[in-house]
């Protein structure tokens, strides 16, 4: 057993048997020290390979490795060590390319337990404050979460105001305003301000908990990928048990029964894929997509379905300007120019990237002084002697009165995330914001409906209305939002019901179960990866969606040599059996037959990885 669980090592010992036997004899009984080398070898190798093989039939799996046992069995009965010995070969060797080409297990559940939040802050009764573990947190409790922190279990908020970062889990791409009386889930980033929160739940309960449970479920439930050569042994099997059974009832000649069992080893079947899957794993990785386990390729090659999350994959997952409108006539590089002074000294997201989208448009941006900022609401200060306030319509009400007709005229009640520019001068300018979309994605749609995936859907944590206007930009026709983690992974479940074989792709912490259970999950990982890294069979290094339909060619491209390798391969050995079984190829000779046409399957499944 310590052996067999060693698999790369039974080979090499096999191989140097066969040199040591050569070698050892030299004298005069050179015939049987080799022979006793030999079959002692055999048995050291042998036995493991066959107790596997036995252990899987009593659990009811007759795979390919049944022909290779009774070849080794027989060899050693009939005293034809050197052939057993090259059956175990490369039987074992086959089996050591296997698990090279399968990469370590997903490690989703530990990664995402690591990032769970550990510690809270409870508020005492006379208002001191102590750290606890986030496992004693009970409900009602009172706790404080300051900024940069990870909120510990699922809240709500009684005091503060501050911006909350949702986006791992909801896939929501702007900070939520919080403010007392809103929700917020455990694992979400607090942002710039301090906020009192309620315990809702305990932690174990919370929506980060249940996304560690989902991911948990989907690994568990996620049925294994059969091998290639075992589907094949399904019907080859039988086959050269036929043939050797007429051959014993035509012969009776067991050494002949041999030859046909060492000539029908699978050996093309249980190389030809392992040996094409490291081929296209290489393949992949020169195009900076990490493929985890060959089965992904397998997966990949019977896609049919793609199912895209929205926020950091479809879309850039970073909100940017969309657009900026100035009210009555007012000098829009003007306004914009006062509103990315004041935007310079505040720390809100959405305040750098006004500031960038004037840089980007040329715009100067003086100094301003003066600045006081509301977390959540707005900022304001003076600008060359002009009083500037920039956020809510609300906000910009109350900082200068004056401008109320006029806000109440450009149109304040837009839909989307909006900020509103006023000026003490009676400028007024408005600032829309976006999740801009991806260039190319039509070139991606269209090389996937050309590989064979017929079905594009988008679904996401985001707003309806949001993934709407997204799926209408893109021309998808099946698309939901507002969606929890539980909501996809039902998605993708019930897509899988109907017969579809999904590839999802996805980016966030909220996908990662969703990932699990699609037949391939894809990861953009451009950004640092993550627990949905973790959770995904495939891995794209660089932050480009467009690789997604490069992995899917690459997995049919590999599957194509595969399958034409283990054809060809097998072909060779009914033909070796035909001689065999007319008593013109002996067991030894056809184990030498049976390694060149090995050398053949091996040279022709290294194809996979050119391109």
């Amino acid at each position: 057993m310590l052996m067999f669980r060693r698999v790369p090592m039974i080979p090499v010992v096999a191989t140097l048997a066969v040199i040591a036997g050569v070698i050892a004899g030299r004298g005069p009984d050179a015939a049987d020290t080799r022979q006793t080398v030999w079959l002692w070898a055999l048995v050291i190798t042998g036995l493991p390979v066959v107790w596997k093989t036995v252990r899987g039939m009593l659990r009811g799996d007759f795979a390919a490795d049944i022909v290779a046992t009774l070849a080794i069995v027989g060899a050693a009965l009939l005293g034809e060590p050197l052939a057993g010995l090259v059956v175990v070969i490369m039987q074992t060797g086959g089996e050591a390319l296997d698990a090279w080409a399968v990469a370590r297990a997903s490690n989703a559940v530990a990664a995402l337990e690591a990032d769970a939040p550990r510690t809270a802050q409870r508020v005492l009764d006379d208002g001191r404050v102590e750290e606890i573990e986030a496992a004693a947190i009970r409900p009602g409790e009172t706790l404080l979460v300051r900024p940069g922190v990870l909120v510990p279990c699922d809240v709500l908020v009684l005091d503060g105001v501050s911006n909350v970062d949702t986006s791992r889990l909801t896939g929501e791409p702007l900070p939520v305003r919080a403010a007392a009386g809103t929700p917020l889930p455990s694992g979400a980033v607090n942002g710039s301000g301090a906020l009192t929160v309620r315990a809702v739940r305990v932690a174990a309960e919370s929506q980060y908990a249940r996304i560690v449970e989902l991911v948990r479920s989907a690994q568990a439930s996620k049925s294994p990928l059969q091998r290639l050569a075992d589907r094949w042994a399904v019907w080859f099997t039988p086959f050269t048990l036929l043939v050797c059974l007429a051959a014993w009832f035509a012969f009776h000649d067991a050494t002949r029964v041999l030859a046909v069992l060492v000539v029908a080893t699978p050996c093309p079947l249980i190389l030809a894929a392992p040996v094409a899957f490291i081929g296209g794993v290489s393949r992949a990785a020169r195009r900076g997509i990490i493929v985890r386990h060959g089965g992904a390729l397998e997966a990949l090659a019977g896609v049919n379905v793609a199912v895209f999350d929205k926020t950091g994959t479809v879309t850039v997952g970073r909100p940017s300007v969309a657009a900026f409108a100035v009210h009555d006539g007012a000098d829009a590089r003007e306004v914009l120019s006062l509103a990315a002074a004041i935007e310079q000294g505040s720390g809100h997201l959405l305040a750098r990237v006004v500031v960038a989208y004037a840089e980007a448009e040329g715009v100067a941006i003086p100094t301003a002084r003066a600045l006081r900022e509301e977390a959540g609401r707005g900022v304001q200060g003076e600008v060359n002697g002009v009083h500037v306030a920039v956020g809510s319509p609300r906000y910009v009400r109350e900082v200068l009165p004056a401008l109320s007709a006029g806000l109440d005229a450009f149109d304040a009640e837009r839909d989307g995330l909006r900020a509103y520019v006023g000026t003490s001068g009676g400028a007024i300018g408005r600032i829309e914001f976006a999740d801009a979309l991806r260039p190319d994605l039509a070139v991606l749609f269209a090389a996937l409906r050309k590989l064979g995936v017929t079905r594009t859907v988008l679904l996401s944590g985001d707003q309806d209305a949001n993934v709407a206007r997204t799926a209408e930009a893109l021309g998808i026709s099946e698309y939901a939002g507002d969606l929890s983690p539980e909501d996809k992974v039902t998605r993708v479940a019930a897509l899988q019901a109907s017969g579809a074989r999904v590839l999802m792709v996805g980016d966030g912490t909220n996908d990662a179960p969703a990932l699990s259970t699609a037949e391939v999950g894809v990861a953009l990982a451009g950004h640092g990866g993550g627990v949905s890294a973790e959770a995904a069979d495939i891995v794209l290094l660089v932050d480009e969606p467009q690789r997604v339909a490069d992995a899917v060619a690459i997995g049919r491209y590999t599957m194509r040599i595969a399958r034409q390798s283990m054809g060809v391969g097998i072909g060779l050995s009914v033909v070796g059996m035909g001689f065999a079984f007319a008593g013109l190829l002996p067991p030894t000779a056809g184990a030498v037959a049976q390694e060149v046409i090995d050398v053949a399957v091996i040279v022709n499944a290294l194809r996979a990885a050119r391109g």
